[in-house]
C-alpha cells in the first residue's frame, strides 16, 4: 500500500511505478481523434500539472520529473502527460495541416474538459517544453477561453515569442525522417546524432528518453513513434512567415496573467539570451532560469532542472 507523505494516511490512487494511459476524443474537420496521455499520481487529485512535450517528442519524455512532482507532492498530484496528435500512443491525423498549434490547443482543451469530468480541478499548472510552451501560450494568452480551472502557474521550457529560424532550419533538416532501426539502442543512437543540445546524459538516460519514442514495425525493426507528416506543416514555413507569427506570440505572452518560469538552456540557438531577458521585463514578467552545458532543451531529468520545476510549481 502506498502512503500520502503529509498525511500518514493509505492513498490508493497514487503511484510511482508506472503511469495509467488513458484517451479523450478530440474533435476535428474528418471526425475526430483520439489523443492519448498518461497520468501519474493520485487520479481524484485537485491539483493538477499539465506537461506537453516538444515538436518530434511524445508525453513519456517527463517520466523523471512526473515521478518527481508525486513523490515531492506526497502523492496528492495529478500529473498529466498527452501525446500531441500524430505522436506517441494518439492517433495520426488525416489531415496532416491539422499538425500546427491551433489545433493542439484546441485538443488541450478538450483535455482539461475530460480531467475536469474525472475530478474537479482546484489548481491547474503548465509545463511545455518548446512546442508545448507555445501551446501554453495560446491556452494561457487568452484569458477568454473557457477553461474549467485557469493556469495558475507557467513553466515554459526553452521557448518564447521568437524563435531563431537558423533553428527552425536545423530542426527541420530532420523532422519527418522516421527511420527504420535493427534495435531500440540503435535509435536511441540515431536519435542522439540530432539531440546532442540535450546536454549531457548518460547511456542510460538517454535510452530510457528513447524507449517510448520508437514503435516496433510488422515486418521486423522499428521506428520513430510519430507521423512522418507532422512535418508537413513545418515544410512550409518560411522565414517571413515566422518573423509575422512573433507578434501574435508577444501578443499572446503579454497576455498571460499566470505566474510564470522561463527556463533556458544557456547554449539554446532556439531562445537567445535577448529574448529571455525581454520575457522577465514585459508581460508576466518570467522568473528565468537557465542551464550551463545545455542547449535547446534541457530534458528536465537533471536534478537541477528538476528542482527549479518543483520549487516553481510546489511551493505554498
Amino acid at each position: 500500500m502506498n502512503y500520502d507523505a503529509d498525511k500518514q494516511i493509505p492513498n490508493p490512487h497514487f503511484t510511482m511505478i508506472e503511469p495509467t494511459l488513458n484517451y479523450v476524443l478530440c474533435p476535428d474537420a474528418t471526425g475526430g481523434h483520439r489523443m492519448a496521455y498518461w497520468q501519474w499520481g493520485d487520479a481524484l487529485a485537485p491539483d493538477v500539472v499539465v506537461c506537453v512535450h516538444g515538436l518530434s517528442r511524445q508525453g513519456r519524455d517527463f517520466d523523471v520529473l512526473a515521478q518527481a512532482l508525486v513523490a515531492r507532492g506526497g502523492g496528492a498530484l495529478r500529473v498529466v502527460c498527452p501525446d500531441v496528435a500524430g505522436r506517441g500512443r494518439s492517433d495520426w491525423l488525416q489531415d496532416p495541416m491539422g499538425y500546427q498549434i491551433p489545433a493542439y490547443a484546441a485538443d488541450m482543451l478538450a483535455l482539461l474538459v475530460q480531467l475536469q469530468k474525472d475530478a474537479p480541478i482546484e489548481a491547474l499548472d503548465w509545463i511545455g517544453t518548446s512546442m508545448g510552451g507555445l501551446i501554453g501560450l495560446v491556452v494561457c494568452g487568452q484569458p477568454q477561453l473557457p477553461i474549467a480551472a485557469k493556469v495558475r502557474r507557467l513553466v515554459l521550457n526553452d521557448v518564447g515569442p521568437v524563435i531563431q529560424w537558423s533553428a527552425l532550419q536545423r530542426i527541420g533538416e530532420y523532422l519527418g525522417q522516421v527511420g527504420r532501426f535493427a534495435s531500440v539502442q540503435q535509435a536511441a543512437d540515431a536519435l542522439w546524432a540530432v539531440s546532442t543540445t540535450f546536454g549531457p546524459h548518460s547511456p542510460a538516460q538517454w535510452l530510457a528518453l528513447s524507449q517510448a519514442m520508437v514503435r516496433p514495425l510488422e515486418e521486423g525493426g522499428f521506428s520513430l513513434h510519430y507521423d512522418p507528416a507532422i512535418g508537413v506543416p513545418f515544410q512550409t514555413l518560411t522565414e517571413a512567415s515566422a518573423t509575422q507569427g512573433e507578434a501574435m506570440l508577444w501578443h499572446l505572452y503579454d497576455a498571460v496573467p499566470c505566474e510564470t518560469l522561463l527556463l533556458r538552456g544557456a547554449q539554446s540557438d532556439l531562445l537567445t539570451r535577448e529574448v529571455a531577458l525581454a520575457m522577465t521585463q514585459r508581460g508576466p514578467k518570467a522568473q528565468l532560469v537557465e542551464f550551463d552545458g545545455v542547449g535547446h532543451a534541457p530534458t528536465l531529468v537533471a536534478p537541477d532542472q528538476i528542482r527549479a520545476v518543483a520549487d516553481f510549481v510546489l511551493r505554498s
